[in-house]
């Protein structure tokens, strides 16, 4: 026996990979392979089935960038393996290193059947079990090309990206194509030694237990005959029979693993290759479950359930039989795992709508968890949208790589804006593609922070983003895990069932109040504008439409375009991914959404303009009406209603001493100086200077931006270290109403453009952008004393510290907020609202004369190079307003303004809104009629402000019903569900921020 420990475990480490791990195979004889490549884009199965292939051979390049190639393999069980395990072993040219992030395969039968996919650590397509001698094999391999973008080294620009910059040579070169024995009792040898040495890497050095399983290694070792594995791999198993039967002391911590690929619904490749990734992925998870009895697989992202549906039926048969059993398990409830930081508040909850209603609708399973392990931080206003979707649990993974502050707990309830609180597990195994090695496992354990409360976590096990799913090889390895002294116990569990047993496991779990904020990955709220501002674009056309299409049709009987609408969801949701929206995926992505989102607009706006126009009665009468979407009156018109309107405030534009302009309304002057800046924004109502004394407001700075990792992800705080004022002037003019001023900076141009507009100042940022690996923002300082500000999120408010008392504040150097961004001190405060960006940050400065200084930011635009070497290049535009005096009602209200213009149509019949509600402080998000195509009325509004608020919502047409409802229109659990109301006035009163859906019938 030799008493180095660390000679044993070399010694594993080399006869394993040198000896046994070959002999799992140790004969083959080689396949016929012959290969057609597809011309462009994927073609069908039929088509690349009835396609003539010519001959390839093992060796030879294949593969252009983005490119598919139909692999037919063909040959002959050789008669001497009768009675054996036959696999193909089939190498597309695959990285080990890399699953999901490369070449893939789908392997169909000759009628076209799938069987499984084939990725770097599942190359093998079971042929026969056991052999009779002499079957012919014929295989057809579905195979894409897909560049490795994620390369070495990291972070690098590449043209890749895009299949209009790719190019044509080839990536891969065809590896092993084989027929093979498949020796059993040498796999389980491999697992066997698998985990008896990564688990004595996890021991006490000292203890008796690692010494026992070393010495059971050893001898298992020393009956290896290493010139025949095969014949002696029985005699080895034998020797480490007895440490793999030792079971767990009744202390040891318990893991639920579920088998889960976490699929980016695109990020490095496009929309389309997603499609089949997930069908590669499911064909592997349904094969898995019929030869692993008691192995259970999860799949989220109700979309990629639909496009399994839609694109691969065969594929979707064998996954509606496994859901039948209850071992294929719909996950998460949601659409696509989106982002939660940028989604507007209905585009939130629309997620939960149409991602429960799938499963349910298809499954009759109501899942009752979120199921977002990826995502970039969590908006402080979801724990309501959970629940009011029907749901009350939370799954997430992605806090564990925050930078500075480690978060305390991995099993707490987690608070919401409103005091709604949702059980919420964050797995200290730490990653969402376990693979069931000793090291994460015992990682888990150790990492563990309820320890002494409770001893429960998830371990999502598999390989993600097409790299196959779970393997056979983490299935047995789990099996020998189950309960082994030293180890975690490992059971395969559903979500459900975990949950149920961490919530009886620690039934009063800490409390985190407000946003889960992730400490990196902060630029993802900036990169790509031009895909957050389609975003927030159709946001807003789809409240319009929705609510005139139910005016008219409510008014006018004209048709509802219900599968329209719940088409043009969907697809704004799958933008909503957390690739997507957050500006992290390669050029072709990003391409594509700006065509989706321009297309979506153009059909929005048709719907609205068909809308209004059924309601605004006689065009060729002469009169003008302006439609409000917007949730609060605005010039004499009623929100969500329409009416000639009132003049606004008549703006002066004269010269200002010392160079430049201002402009006044009577609500409130701004002073633009010779650079351009606005240098006063006096409140006539409360007689205050906005700005502080020396400051300019709407002054651009640009930053020097490299990250040191994750470049379209991160903004690391070193940027602030040098900075740039704009502050050269090209030409500064006035008209009548605006004055503009244009300024060069290096590659770029700019134009900024100020008007008034009933007491608010907007600047309209007109950018051509060239530069690379800058950052700019756009600076409002203001004389106010702030300890912490407001920023919108959804369906509410939350509240930042304007300091950096603790590395927590310090660490939210940049954050999010939707439309308005709000700070106050007792009796005056200001808002900066916005139309399309998202990226802020706020600070504070005593200055010399006493006074604090305020200064909010905003992110206008960043030039990353990785994954997409052109981000945001070109011309952009984005409107902002400085709203002086703005309590955070008028934050709220203005910011509604902004993003939500008023339409004016010529037309004579002024339009009541379907309903009001009576307190300004209730802000309606939706209108709409029932998805059930019953002519209901649906209305969701919540309180705004943060605090109570008694309302009367009255209807504008005759009502029968009016009915508490969830997110997706059904009665609540609570009772009573079904409400009083008097000719359709419902009388209500509104806890802080608190969500209301309400449904009435129409008599």
């Amino acid at each position: 026996m030799h008493d180095d420990r660390a000679l044993v475990e070399a010694r594993l480490k080399r006869v394993l990979d040198e000896r046994i791990r070959p002999a799992v195979y140790p004969e083959s004889v080689p396949l016929d392979v012959a290969v057609w490549h597809a011309p462009g884009e994927p073609v069908s199965v039929a088509e690349g089935l009835a396609a003539v292939p010519a001959p390839i051979a093992a060796g030879d390049a294949w593969g252009a960038p983005w490119g598919t190639s139909w692999f037919t393999v063909t040959g002959t069980v050789p008669a001497a393996w009768r009675g054996r395990i036959v696999e193909a072993v089939l190498d597309l040219g695959f990285d080990e290193n890399m699953p999901g992030f490369q070449c893939e395969g789908l392997v169909h039968l000759p009628d076209g059947s799938p069987v499984k996919g084939l990725n770097p650590r599942n190359q093998w397509v079971r042929v026969a079990a056991p052999a009779r001698g002499g079957e012919s094999v014929r295989l057809h391999v579905e195979a894409a090309s897909n560049p490795v973008i994620l390369g070495h080294p990291l972070f690098r620009p590449t043209a890749l990206g895009d299949r209009d910059t790719a190019g044509t040579a080839p990536l891969y070169r065809l590896g092993r194509m084989d027929l093979a024995v498949f020796d059993r009792t040498v796999w389980d040898l491999v697992l066997d030694l698998e985990v008896l040495g990564e688990l004595m890497a996890e021991l006490p050095v000292d203890g008796a237990r690692r010494w026992d399983v070393l010495r059971a290694v050893d001898r298992a070792l020393d009956r290896i005959d290493l010139q025949d594995v095969n014949a002696t791999a029985a005699a080895a198993r034998a020797e480490l029979a007895g440490v793999l039967a030792v079971p767990a002391a009744p202390s040891a911590h318990r893991i639920s693993a579920v088998g889960h690929a976490h699929i980016d619904s695109a990020w490095l490749w496009p929309l389309r290759e997603t499609v089949r990734k997930v069908a590669r992925t499911a064909a592997n998870m349904t094969a898995l479950l019929a030869d692993e009895p008691g192995f259970v697989f999860a799949m989220s992202q109700a979309q990629q359930w639909a496009w399994i549906k839609e694109h691969r039926p065969q594929v979707w048969a064998q996954v509606v039989k496994a859901v039948a059993e209850g071992r294929f398990v719909p996950a998460g409830g949601m659409w696509v795992e989106s982002d939660t930081n940028m989604p507007g508040s209905e585009a939130m909850a629309r997620q939960f709508v149409h991602g429960k209603r799938f499963f349910i609708d298809e499954f009759g399973i109501d899942n009752e968890e979120a199921w977002l392990p990826d995502t970039f931080g969590f908006a402080a206003g979801l724990p309501q949208i959970i629940k009011a979707a029907g749901a009350r649990r939370l799954l997430t993974q992605k806090i564990s790589w925050s930078r500075v502050n480690r978060f305390p707990h991995h099993t707490f309830l987690w608070e919401g804006i409103d005091g709604t609180r949702i059980f919420t597990h964050f797995p200290p195994v730490d990653t969402y593609n376990c693979s069931m090695k000793g090291g994460e496992l015992a990682h888990a354990a150790r990492n563990f922070r309820e320890k002494g409360a409770a001893r429960h976590s998830l371990a999502p096990t598999g390989w993600g983003d097409g790299g196959g799913g779970t393997t056979r090889e983490m299935v047995g390895k789990a099996a020998r895990l189950r309960d082994l002294e030293g180890s975690p116990t490992v059971t395969w569990e559903t979500p459900a069932a975990f949950f149920a047993r961490a919530e009886a496991d620690y039934p009063d779990p800490p409390v985190w109040v407000g946003e889960l904020y992730l400490e990196l990955h902060r630029a993802t709220l900036t990169s790509q504008a031009g895909t957050k501002q389609g975003n927030r674009l159709c946001e807003a056309l789809l409240r319009e439409a929705e609510l005139w299409a139910a005016t008219a049709a409510v008014r006018t009987g004209a048709p509802y375009p219900y599968e329209q609408l719940d088409r043009v969801w969907k697809t704004v949701l799958l933008h909503q991914f957390h690739d997507i929206l957050p500006g992290s995926s390669i050029a072709w992505v990003h391409r594509e959404a700006r065509d989706t989102y321009a297309r979506l607009a153009r059909e929005l706006e048709g719907i609205v303009l068909a809308a209004q126009r059924a309601l605004a009665g006689d065009a060729p009468a002469g009169g003008r009406l302006v439609f409000n979407a917007a949730p609060h009156a605005r010039r004499g018109v009623p929100a969500g209603g329409a009416a000639p309107a009132e003049p606004a405030p008549a703006v002066t534009v004269r010269p200002r001493d010392g160079g430049g302009y201002v402009l006044d309304d009577g609500l409130v002057r701004a002073e633009i100086d010779g650079r351009g800046l606005i240098v006063s924004a006096y409140d006539h109502r409360a007689r205050r200077e906005s700005l502080p004394p020396g400051d300019a407001a709407a002054l651009l700075q640009l930053h020097q931006d490299l990250p040191n990792r994750w470049d379209a992800w991160d903004v690391d705080e070193f940027y602030r270290n040098t900075v740039t004022d704009l502050t050269s002037v090209d030409d500064l003019t006035a008209d009548g109403r605006a004055v503009r001023v244009t300024r060069s900076f290096g590659s770029s141009s700019v134009t900024q453009t100020y008007t008034l507009a009933a007491g608010r100042i907007e600047v309209r940022t007109e950018v051509d952008w060239h530069e690379t690996e800058k950052f700019l923002k756009m600076a409002f300082p203001l004389d106010v004393r702030a300890d912490r500000y407001a920023a919108e999120t959804q369906y509410g408010h939350v509240q930042r510290p304007t300091h950096t008392n603790t590395s927590w504040e310090a660490a939210r150097f940049e954050a999010c907020n939707h439309r308005f961004v709000h700070v106050e001190e007792p009796g005056w405060g200001a808002a900066v609202v916005t139309a399309s960006t998202y990226g802020h940050d706020v600070t504070r400065a005593v200055r010399d004369d006493g006074g604090t200084t305020t200064t909010v930011r905003v992110s206008l635009l960043r030039a990353p190079r990785f994954p997409d070497p052109e981000t945001d290049q070109g011309a952009h535009a984005f409107v902002h307003a400085l709203v002086p005096g703005a309590a955070i009602g008028d934050a709220v209200r203005e910011g509604y303004f902004l993003t939500l213009p008023e339409r004016e149509l010529p037309g004579d019949v002024p339009v009541a809104p379907l309903v009001t509600a009576g307190d300004d402080a209730v802000v309606v998000t939706a209108v709409k009629l029932a998805d059930d195509g019953s002519g209901d009325v649906v209305v969701r509004f919540h309180e705004s402000r943060g605090g109570r608020a008694a309302t009367t919502l009255r209807a504008g047409f005759p009502v029968g019903t009016v009915t508490a409802t969830d997110l997706l229109e059904r009665p609540l659990r609570e009772l009573p569900h079904e409400l009083p109301h008097e000719d359709g006035a419902v009388a209500l009163t509104l806890r802080p921020f608190e969500l209301v859906t309400l449904r009435l019938t129409r008599r």
